[in-house]
């Protein structure tokens, strides 16, 4: 089965590469995964998009929007990366299943409109580094996660985690950083 999967990704690939912006012939992209824009969206080398995902770049306004996932990443199962400017994801990152990642919400000040009509906001530009560690059901929303750090299930960051950190919780907070001198991690 796992090579029948690695076929189709490749027969995927060959056949839609000359639709993305830049999708290497070894990532696995899975049939069930919605992808929207690909103008727009690269994807790097041994990249797998697991089952029933989403990826989506969105032209919103005038920039064009920038998806980009690096090399030998992992996003688990029902995932979604959304972009209307700039989402990007640095090599060897590993999402796990339901997480969100967008770089814009949906604005809510009209109350007597539904909120899905209402315009988008752009939140901030997301970089999540490399090495890191996303856990399942975490969302983020218009952050940065740093180099090698780890994001706890069901956490919420709206605000930048630094490089090698532990950040858990809703909305997400730092609990340990690696101390470099001591070589240990310190609770904060």
């Amino acid at each position: 089965m796992r090579y029948l999967r690695r076929i189709l990704g490749l027969i995927y690939n060959i056949l839609n590469a000359a639709f993305y912006k830049s999708l290497h012939h070894k990532a696995i992209i899975y049939y069930s995964v919605r992808v929207g824009g690909k103008k727009y969206l690269s994807i790097g080398k041994n990249t797998v998009v697991q089952r029933h995902g989403w990826l989506w770049a969105l032209k919103y306004d005038d920039a064009d929007p920038i998806l980009e996932i690096g090399s030998n990443c992992a996003i688990g199962d029902f995932s979604h990366i959304v972009a209307i400017r700039s989402v990007r994801i640095d090599d060897d990152v590993l999402i796990a299943n339901n997480v969100y990642i967008s770089d814009n919400l949906h604005e809510y000040a009209d109350i007597a409109m539904p909120v899905k009509n209402q315009p988008l906001i752009f939140k901030g530009a997301v970089k999540i580094g490399s090495g890191a560690w996303i856990g399942e059901n975490a969302c983020i929303i218009g952050a940065s996660v740093g180099k090698n750090s780890v994001v706890g299930a069901n956490a919420v960051v709206t605000s930048d985690i630094p490089d090698y950190c532990i950040a858990v919780g809703s909305p997400a907070r730092v609990i340990k950083r690696f101390d470099a001198t001591s070589k240990t991690w310190v609770k904060v």
